[in-house]
Formats: C-alpha cells, sequence, structure tokens
C-alpha cells in the first residue's frame, strides 16, 4: 500500500521557491536526495504542475550542467546566505530574458531519470545582472510633453489608464507601453499635467502561482489622490506647489556648523497640534499646524531652539496606509465622556480601542510610497495640497530656527501581492523587493514585507527617495527606523549621494544633512548573514549616526523587553531598591558599579577607543568592556556617530518608565527630579543628544508601553502645561493588558500625578541643560582625540561612590602649549550627577585647588536645589543635592594658579 501510494504523490513543492537565479546562465540549488541532473522548465501561461514523474506543463524544458568550481565569491557576496549551494550553468543559447517573463522552475532527477526534487526560483540576482538601470523613472513634465517610465522587466505587458479625476470613472485613456530592456515607457502632451494615472502591469505572481493583471501606482509617485489611489501627474519644479519664498530656503537654514551641535526633538506631526486650543481647528493635526505664528505650540519650540534645541525630528510623513485620508470618514470618541471616568478605568481604552483603526491617528510606520507625503495631514488629500503644506511645514520649522529630520521606514512594506491598493512594488516586480527566506517567502522580522536592499534597484530606489526629500522638500536629515536591515552599502551610498549636493547646483548643501538610525541587530540579517548590514558595530569611522540604547537601559533600568521595574542609575538601583531584587546587597552594588561604567562611556560619546577605569580597577577601552551577550558596549569610532537617549517615541514616556520603576517610598517631587536628571545626563554627554517629544513637560501616556495606535487620547501633548496626561486610563489592553493590576496600583494614586507647577519646573530646567550645553563647545566636543585628551573621569574604581558620576573637561590657553583653546569663557568645566536620594560630599583630588564655581546659569536658576551645589577648592570638595546635576566652571578671568 505505501509502495503503491509513494508513486502517487508529486516530487517537490511548486509553492516554494528554494532555488535561486543569480547570474544570467547561473542558477544555485541544492535539490533532494540523489540528484544528478537538472532541469529549467518555463511557462508563460504558468501551468506548471509537479507531479510523481516531476513537473509537467512547460513551455521550454533546459538541461543545467553543474558547475564544479561552485558559486564565484561575487554572488556569495551579495547572498552570503545561500554559501554551501551547488551551482548550476545555464547554456548559451538560452533566451534568458524571455525566459524570465514566466512561471519559472527547477526540477531534479537521479542517475536513472527518476524524479527526485522541484521548486520554484528566486531571480532577484538575475534581474540584477541583467536589468540594472539608472536612468529616469516615474513620471517626468516639461513644457514639450509628459514621458512615463516604469521599471518592469518580469512584465509580459503594461499599459497606462489616464485619468481626469482623483476617483472614480473610466479610463479618459488607455495607453500601451514598449519595453526596452525591462523598462517600460510611453509618453503623453503636456497639458496631461495635473491628471492621474495607474499602470496596468500583466505579470506572473509567485504570491497566487497565476498570471496576474494589477492596477499599479507609480512606485516613483510624487504625488498621488486620497489613499493612494491614483498617482497624480506633476513637475516638482512647478513655482505653484511651493510657498513664497521656498527657492531660497537652501540659503536661509539655521546655523549649523558641526553635526556635535546637534540636538534633536522627536514629535509626532499629529500630536504637535490636535490638543492644542490656541491652534486654528481648520489645521490642526496637519502641516499648516507649524505655520500658526502665535499658538502655543510654536511657541514652546522656538523657546527649545533659542536654547538650544537645533533638529526636530518628525515621525513619518509619507504615505503610509493606517489612516483614511479622506477626514468624513473618520471616528472619534466623546473626549467629554472620558474625562469622567476614574484614572485606573478601563473604560477609556475600551472605548478607544473599537475605533483604533477608524480615527486619524497612527504613528505611521506602515509605508506605501516613499515619495509623496502623507494625505491625513493634509487639508486635501487629493490634488497638490499636500506637496504645498509640507513644504510650508518645513519652512515654517526653518523659520523658528530648527532644521527637519524626516523618519524613513524603507526596511519593509505594508502591502505585498497581486491585489489591494496598499501593494504598489510588489504589484509592479513581484518578489523582486521583499527580502525572502530560503523557501522564497518574505521575511517578516521587522514587522511585515521586509524590504531587500542588496538588490540593485530597491538600493536605487531608497537612494533615488532620500535624494528626492532633500533636493525637493529641503529637509535636513533622515533618521532611518530598523536601520540595521539596511546594508550598509546602500547607507553609505545614500550619505555619499546627499553629501554631495551644493547650493549652486541642487539648491541645498547636502554636507550639513545628518543620517542616524537604529543600529539593532537581529532578525535574517543578523551578524552580517545577508551582508554587511548598517547595525552600531559596522557603523564605526562612517559618519552615520546609531541610537545609544546602552545608556538608556543603564539609566533606567532592564531592556523595553524585559521586566518593567528593573532598575538603573537615576531610578534607584541599590540605593533606593523597588521590591523586585531579590539578589542581595552585593549583587545590586555590584550592577549598579556595572551601569555607572556604561553611562560613563555614553557621556563619552560611547567610542570604542575612549579609556576609562573600570568599576573593577582595570584600565579599559569601551571596546573591551561587554555586554550581558559578550558584545562591546561602546561601538563608534566618533561623536557624531553616537546618538544618546533615554526615551523615544517607542514604549514607556520617560516619566511613565520612572512610575513603574521607582520604589514606593520615592515621592513625586522627587520622581520628577528623576525625569531632569535623566534628561540631565543626555544634555551634558558628547554625541548627539535626542529627546522624545515632552520629556522636558513630564510627558506621559497613562502607561502605554505602545501606543502607536491609542489615538489622540493617551498620545496627548500639552502646551498648555496644565496635564501631563497621567491617569487618563487604563491603556489598551492588547499591549498593556498583562501588566495592568500593576497600573492599577500607580494610576490610581493621586499623589503621583503632576501639577502644572511640577510641569513648568521641568521645563525650566531642560531649557537651562540645552543653554548650559551650548555655553561652550567642551560640551560638543568634534573628535574622538578631542574627547579622549579633555574629558576625564574621577570617582572611578571599586572605591567610588556609588552612584555618582565626576567628570572634568579641559580646555587650553592661547599661545601655550598642549591643548588649543576651544572655549574663549570658560578654561575647564566639572560635571557632578548625583543620583543618590541624598545630598553629595565628595572630595575630588585631581580637581583640587581649581577655582570651580556654579554655572551661571544654575547660579540663577529656578531650581532652588541646583543652587545650593558648592565647591570648596583648598579641599576639592563638592557638595550636590540629591537627585541632580550640577556643572561647575572655571572662568578665564578666574585662572587657577595651577
Amino acid at each position: 500500500m505505501n509502495g503503491y501510494l509513494s508513486h502517487r504523490v508529486p516530487v517537490g513543492d511548486l509553492s516554494k521557491s528554494r532555488s535561486f537565479w543569480v547570474l544570467k546562465d547561473l542558477l544555485a540549488w541544492n535539490p533532494k536526495g540523489d540528484s544528478s541532473q537538472v532541469y529549467l522548465h518555463s511557462s508563460s501561461t504558468a501551468k506548471l504542475k509537479a507531479t510523481s514523474k516531476g513537473v509537467e506543463g512547460s513551455d521550454v524544458l533546459v538541461k543545467l550542467e553543474e558547475d564544479a568550481n561552485g558559486l564565484p565569491p561575487k554572488v556569495l557576496k551579495k547572498f552570503p546566505h545561500i554559501a554551501g549551494y551547488r551551482a548550476w550553468r545555464l547554456p548559451a543559447k538560452v533566451d534568458v530574458k524571455k525566459l524570465l517573463k514566466s512561471r519559472l522552475v527547477l526540477s531534479a532527477t537521479d542517475w536513472e531519470g527518476a524524479a527526485t526534487d522541484a521548486t520554484g526560483i528566486q531571480v532577484a540576482g538575475v534581474l540584477d545582472d541583467l536589468f540594472a538601470y539608472d536612468g529616469p523613472l516615474g513620471v517626468d513634465v516639461t513644457a514639450d510633453g509628459v514621458t512615463f517610465n516604469l521599471w518592469a522587466p518580469t512584465a509580459q505587458n503594461v499599459r497606462l489608464f489616464l485619468y481626469s479625476t482623483p476617483t472614480g470613472g473610466e479610463p479618459e485613456e488607455t495607453l500601451q507601453l514598449y519595453e526596452d530592456n525591462g523598462v517600460w515607457s510611453t509618453g503623453g502632451p503636456s497639458s496631461w499635467k495635473g491628471k492621474y494615472y495607474l499602470y496596468e502591469v500583466t505579470v506572473y505572481s509567485p504570491v497566487t502561482q497565476l498570471i496576474e493583471v494589477s492596477l499599479a501606482t507609480d512606485p516613483y509617485s510624487r504625488g498621488l489622490s486620497a489613499n493612494g489611489e491614483r498617482t497624480l501627474i506633476l513637475d516638482m519644479a512647478d513655482a505653484h506647489l511651493a510657498p513664497e519664498g521656498w527657492a531660497n530656503l537652501g540659503t536661509e537654514k539655521p546655523k549649523l556648523d558641526s553635526f556635535t551641535d546637534i540636538v534633536i526633538y522627536e514629535l509626532h506631526v499629529r500630536d504637535f497640534s490636535i490638543s492644542d486650543k490656541t491652534v486654528d481647528p481648520a489645521v490642526a493635526g496637519g502641516y499648516l499646524a507649524f505655520a500658526q505664528k502665535n499658538s502655543a505650540g510654536v511657541a514652546h519650540l522656538r523657546q527649545m531652539a533659542e536654547a538650544g534645541l537645533s533638529h526636530l525630528h518628525l515621525l513619518p510623513c509619507y504615505d503610509f496606509s493606517s489612516v483614511d485620508e479622506r477626514k468624513e470618514n473618520w471616528k472619534s470618541v466623546d473626549e467629554e465622556m472620558l474625562i469622567k471616568y476614574a484614572p485606573d478605568s478601563e473604560e477609556q481604552q475600551a472605548a478607544i480601542v473599537p475605533i483604533q483603526d477608524l480615527d486619524a491617528f497612527n504613528w505611521g510606520y506602515d509605508p506605501v510610497h516613499w515619495g509623496v507625503p502623507e494625505g491625513s495631514y493634509a487639508t486635501d488629500p487629493d490634488g497638490p495640497a499636500r506637496i504645498i503644506e509640507f513644504r510650508t511645514m518645513v519652512q515654517a520649522i526653518n523659520k523658528m530656527g530648527l532644521r527637519v529630520v524626516l523618519d524613513v521606514v524603507y526596511n519593509h512594506l505594508h502591502g505585498s501581492g497581486p491585489t489591494g491598493h496598499h501593494s504598489c512594488l510588489d504589484k509592479v516586480v513581484p518578489n523582486y523587493y521583499l527580502r525572502l527566506n530560503r523557501d522564497g517567502e518574505a521575511e517578516h522580522s521587522t514587522c511585515m514585507n521586509n524590504t531587500a536592499c542588496e538588490h540593485y534597484m530597491l538600493d536605487r530606489l531608497i537612494v533615488d527617495d532620500v535624494k528626492h526629500w532633500v533636493v525637493n522638500y529641503k529637509v535636513d536629515g533622515f533618521r532611518f527606523d530598523l536601520m540595521g536591515h539596511l546594508m550598509l552599502h546602500t547607507m553609505m551610498k545614500v550619505k555619499e549621494t546627499v553629501r554631495s549636493l551644493t547650493i549652486d547646483k541642487d539648491g541645498v548643501d547636502g554636507s550639513k544633512i545628518y543620517f542616524y538610525g537604529e543600529g539593532w541587530d537581529f532578525g535574517e540579517v543578523a551578524k552580517n548573514a545577508r551582508g554587511v548590514n548598517a547595525v552600531q558595530q559596522n557603523l564605526a569611522g562612517t559618519g552615520i549616526g546609531s541610537f545609544n540604547d546602552r545608556i538608556r537601559d543603564t539609566c533606567l533600568g532592564g531592556t523595553p523587553f524585559g521586566d518593567p521595574l528593573r532598575q538603573g542609575l537615576v531610578t534607584g538601583l541599590a540605593l533606593v531598591p523597588n521590591a523586585l531584587y531579590k539578589g542581595g546587597e552585593e549583587a545590586m552594588h555590584n550592577l549598579l558599579a556595572e551601569h555607572t561604567d556604561w553611562v560613563q562611556l555614553g557621556l563619552a560619546a560611547n567610542l570604542r577607543d575612549y579609556t576609562i577605569v573600570s568599576y573593577k580597577g582595570d584600565e579599559v577601552k569601551g571596546v573591551e568592556v561587554l555586554n550581558q551577550n559578550n558584545e562591546p558596549v561602546a561601538f563608534a569610532s566618533s561623536p557624531e556617530e553616537l546618538v544618546n537617549y533615554v526615551s523615544a517615541h517607542d514604549n514607556e514616556t520617560l516619566f511613565d518608565m520612572i512610575a513603574l520603576k521607582a520604589a514606593d517610598n520615592v515621592s513625586l517631587e522627587d520622581r520628577c527630579r528623576i525625569n531632569q536628571l535623566a534628561s540631565s545626563v543626555i544634555c551634558v554627554a558628547q554625541g548627539i543628544p535626542f529627546f522624545h517629544a515632552g520629556e522636558e513637560l513630564l510627558r506621559s501616556k497613562s502607561l502605554d508601553r505602545d501606543s502607536y495606535n491609542s489615538g489622540d487620547w493617551f498620545n496627548r501633548l500639552d502646551f498648555s502645561y496644565e496635564t501631563n496626561n497621567w491617569g487618563v486610563g487604563l491603556p489598551p489592553k492588547i499591549k498593556n493588558g498583562d501588566k495592568w493590576p500593576l497600573m492599577r496600583k500607580l494610576l490610581g494614586n493621586p499623589s503621583l500625578k503632576p501639577s502644572k507647577k511640577h510641569i513648568l519646573a521641568t521645563k525650566a530646567n531642560f531649557l537651562e541643560f540645552l543653554s548650559i550645553r551650548f555655553s561652550s563647545p567642551l560640551f560638543r566636543l568634534r573628535t574622538a582625540n578631542a574627547i579622549q585628551a579633555r574629558l576625564k573621569f574621577h570617582n572611578t574604581g571599586p572605591a567610588s561612590i556609588p552612584g555618582v558620576i565626576v567628570f572634568s573637561i579641559s580646555d587650553g590657553d592661547l599661545g601655550k602649549p598642549g591643548l588649543t583653546q576651544l572655549d574663549p569663557t570658560f578654561r575647564r568645566i566639572a560635571v557632578v550627577i548625583n543620583a543618590r536620594p541624598t545630598k553629595l560630599d565628595a572630595e575630588v583630588e585631581a580637581l583640587k585647588h581649581y577655582a570651580l564655581t556654579l554655572h551661571p546659569i544654575q547660579e540663577s536658576s529656578s531650581d532652588k536645589v541646583v543652587r545650593q551645589s558648592k565647591f570648596e577648592p583648598s579641599i576639592g570638595v563638592f557638595e550636590v543635592p540629591a537627585r541632580t546635576t550640577a556643572v561647575f566652571v572655571e572662568k578665564r578671568k578666574q585662572l587657577s594658579h595651577l
């Protein structure tokens, strides 16, 4: 019986693609069993099927020959995950380009001709080998006419449907496109400007295993109708698409002398103004709110810019899928009803969850069209309004004294497959833009539909898109979401392309554009498994910044994925422990000492070669200090490569993290001081400081750990300073329900709710530290050598005082040997970070006799506590109050005798 059935079972699974066509004449596959012969099958109608006898339904059948030399080095460099695969050569006479428009399968037989295996084929490699293209793509509008170019080498046919309206109706015209080496083209009169179009692409889809006819928007769209239904024909250079004065904006940017002068503030476009009663309701929540000259939010940003803030990082503003761009379809909750519920009630989230996907809120990390502004932030999602208004926003922010950073998500796509208008790239060249596993299925480690910039045309698309945002929208920087899932060569090409832009040639100064991102190493790309990727350990020497999760985790405690009660340097570890720690006094103090070393490295820009004295008393370089995964804590080679932070849009806000981690007996006053203390650490650190919007206002999301879709209620940002949004109900259950018992205890405690007084005090402290940072270039050293030579830590080694960091930054004197002079005002700066719950009296022998006095800004601070800080030079003793960062300076007119 078993033998009879075995002859009826198909050999191979054609729904999988376990082989790789890597070069014009070379394929890679490890067929199962004793496979000695391999054949390539093609069907232009996709009628192939696997049977017990092999593959049937071929239009073309080609025998391949095994290459005993294996896969060449250039293939393994591009596709390291197929190392060890057998190499199969294709005869020279085969028309490869024609075959690539069909369904393709490999089959294998043993030496007797019996079928042993069969599989589909991944074709990205051969597409790059044959069709890599650097010519024009998208729509080009001139006085002479309109031209269209679409890269679609596997398509059997492409037509263009032209529409007069953004939605509805039949095509005004249907045009056949003509192919030249994988690029399909057509043209029309210049009167088509302002109309809309779609491509009809006939192509084989590995997802359905059918020849599909799909309607697709242009991957190089620069304008759209609402919800990305159709591509708008436009010329980005048209004067009517820009606000007055736009052409000169490139020469009127806020001053930026060095990347280490950057201070970043991360803000969601809708959060900025939707709750601001001083904003015109017609533009609240959108781009034009930034151009409201007298709003509370704009006044707040101006204050921070005057204090030293330099860059406003906007969460995704490209076209994303998660918000319906037609405002008439938005659902909302009755906030007057929600405000009546208890601060620890389930009712608020119960009202919000049913409309989460129907309201106007989402962070937007679900890209559809990378090159078009999101329409839900515009007053009209159809036509050019989104373009004009985005430009107006950039111009307005620049006039506040701030540069603009765009948050970009090139690591994944929201849609894939041959259907749905959220699928764009994958309709045009199925599976090419996606990173596939060894079975030909899309990887999903970033969320969904991981992209593959190791493929030439996606690499090119990313470079083109970033350049487009710089040239056409005058964006000043980019934050790359999950940057570690991009290849390093892509990031370097982006950087080199943009940095070469000039005012004379391009209208922008590309040398001032800053790049940074999340350099996490995980998923299918981890350990360079898909090529050298843009992760922390690979970015040294590139000048590209990476977030420093080490200082975040050791300041606050734990990781975003661990127990939320884990404490760190500023939240009470070993000094005011909460109920979590059971390991005993010695273990807690050792952990605090280790955390302190990591924070010190962060203060020194997390430089690989910076030397500290560890808590064990050893002199070690940053790269020699290892984390729990036995990886180096330090990874940067220059300060511009390091972005220090303690909170961001992801995970709980800073105030909420402190609420979770602080011991029960820590008062609200002290929790607010901890918030100030954490921010101050980032302000006085070398490298680039990064702050989450509202960190300076004790912002709360009522303990929501992932508020990406939690609506305006839980994400509220209040620039009237009346509330920090603490205690507005239990956050949505799906992400937070397992911690509701702990959250109830905190949210229901009225003594933990800050008042306006607390919020204003925290804001004042934040502005003071921004001003302190910009009071001296010694806080913004530009090179690793300068940091190594000038920055020294004290209170180190086994005898150090727990919970205290002391460092000094020295300057030179004009005309004297040694250090060059950078600061005309201060000869030396000393910083004392006292995370202890008690006043500090600490002797620092190395600073004895220096004429250090409290920084002038802190001498006149609105914070009476920090004004109590003192230094006695005769004995070298610092007195600093609890949970306080005090900055001392040696003024040049008071030079010491040394």
